[in-house]
């Protein structure tokens, strides 16, 4: 069955290439003729497989990960497309395994959704998973928020090895409670970092709310960010305080860097002596955004933005790491199955930082109720195009001379991505 399913895999996978699209579709066919093909190729790897999920920051975390483990001379696999569901993960190791299945790599780093990595570690116990928050997302699909953390706890409690939590997430740090027999490490913050970075309990909480139950004592993390510069942060653990530069863009990141750090130092050891923790540091200095979270094109000699916006806390920490000050702005918001249907989210942004220049075009398959949020918050809007083909192309042209920035949920990101394809150079993740 194994070299069936892997040779009309790769065929599939190279039709939907060759169509311009479809980077999920090889993986669909082969889970529905071989379920088993992604635990007998990834069960083998030497390190084993490490799970990344959370709701935000998971595509630019694994790409951490991905990037420090490289720097020690593992050779790692990663589903880099983002294409976090079983069959992206299966997708993408069509493209790496040869005809009989077999997989060149030590060790497996998958970011994946919270409700897919459930049925993944089923199938497949991983020896490592790296827990990142518990936000309101996409509640038409998960339900409410104890019910997101609930699906980590699972993941969790499949591990067979080492679990990584935010030390600052009660609902992530709680999950410590229910584990048996699994080593358990943490990321945290600086005290001073706590209001940059607030938990979900955190930005609706009244003033005077009790605090939401998290651990009874806040326990020692692997890894702490004490501080965060413009092109810096400043990590401490072993002992010592370590700065490093930093590529990445915006302060969530920065976060997320701390959380990869932990994880990459379980894989490799932590503090043993065939860690490399010069070369690790200078990997993480090099590390650039994932695509669409902060990926910074040019066009027409200017840079272009792209930021990833999801939920309230990914769009009120990108409003603040990438200030409209000085920008030609558009917002792209897409109700589809992946972005999530329900928008009412966009409610609970606080958008008044893009009062001053206001908005130029609003626009995807819910350009409207952006554009009425916006009205709310008193932020002009210049034109509403719900096209984004269109909206694109005009806001490029009307916005000549000047740096853009581009704010879009998951699937206007492809779009736009696929659009500026055609006039100025885009990585292309296959």
């Amino acid at each position: 069955m194994s070299f069936f399913s892997v040779s009309l895999g790769k065929l599939v996978r190279r039709v939907s290439r060759l169509r311009g699209g479809g980077s999920a579709l090889p993986g669909l066919v082969v889970e529905k003729i071989d379920p088993g093909f992604m635990r007998r190729t990834l069960t083998t790897l030497p390190h084993g497989v490490a799970v990344v999920s959370g709701t935000n920051g998971k595509t630019t975390t694994t790409k951490m990960v991905v990037e420090l483990l490289e720097s020690q001379g593992l050779k790692v696999f990663t589903n880099r497309t983002g294409s976090n569901f079983t069959r992206g993960v299966a997708a993408a190791l069509l493209g790496e395994v040869d005809w009989r299945g077999r997989l060149d790599a030590d060790v497996a780093v998958l970011e994946l959704d919270e409700a897919h990595a459930v049925h993944f570690v089923n199938s497949v116990p991983p020896r490592y998973c790296l827990l990142l928050n518990v936000l309101r997302d996409q509640l038409d699909r998960f339900g409410e928020i104890d019910k997101t953390a609930q699906l980590l706890q699972h993941i969790a409690a499949k591990t067979t090895g080492t679990v990584v939590l935010n030390r600052e997430d009660p609902r992530v740090a709680r999950i410590a409670d229910t584990l048996t027999g699994q080593d358990v490490r943490y990321f945290g913050l600086d005290d001073s970092l706590l209001g940059t970075f607030p938990n979900d309990d955190d930005m609706r909480a009244a003033p005077g709310s009790p605090a939401p139950a998290g651990l009874s004592e806040k326990p020692a993390a692997d890894v702490v960010l004490r501080t965060v510069g413009a092109d810096s942060a400043e990590f401490e653990y072993d002992g010592g305080r370590v700065t490093t530069g930093m590529k990445l863009r915006g302060v969530y990141n920065i976060f997320n860097a701390a959380a990869a750090l932990t994880l990459a130092r379980s894989i490799c050891g932590g503090a043993a002596a065939d860690t490399d923790h010069e070369t690790l540091l200078q990997a993480l200095s090099q590390v650039a955004p994932a695509f669409g979270r902060g990926e910074s094109l040019t066009v027409e000699d200017q840079p272009l933005d792209l930021v990833l916006v999801k939920n309230p806390s990914g769009f009120r920490l990108g409003l603040k790491s990438f200030p409209a000050g000085g920008y030609a702005t558009m917002i792209a918001i897409n109700d589809n199955y992946a972005d999530g249907r329900d928008m009412s989210w966009l409610w609970d942004v606080e958008f008044e930082s893009l009062r001053d220049g206001g908005v130029d075009r609003v626009t995807g398959s819910r350009a409207y109720d952006m554009a009425l949020r916006l009205q709310y918050d008193e932020v002009a809007v210049g034109a509403v195009e719900p096209d984004i083909a269109a909206a694109l192309a005009a806001f490029i042209r009307e916005g000549q001379g000047r740096p853009k920035r581009i704010f879009c949920t998951y699937t206007a990101m492809l779009a736009i991505r696929r659009e500026l394809s055609k006039i100025t150079t885009v990585e292309v993740v296959s």
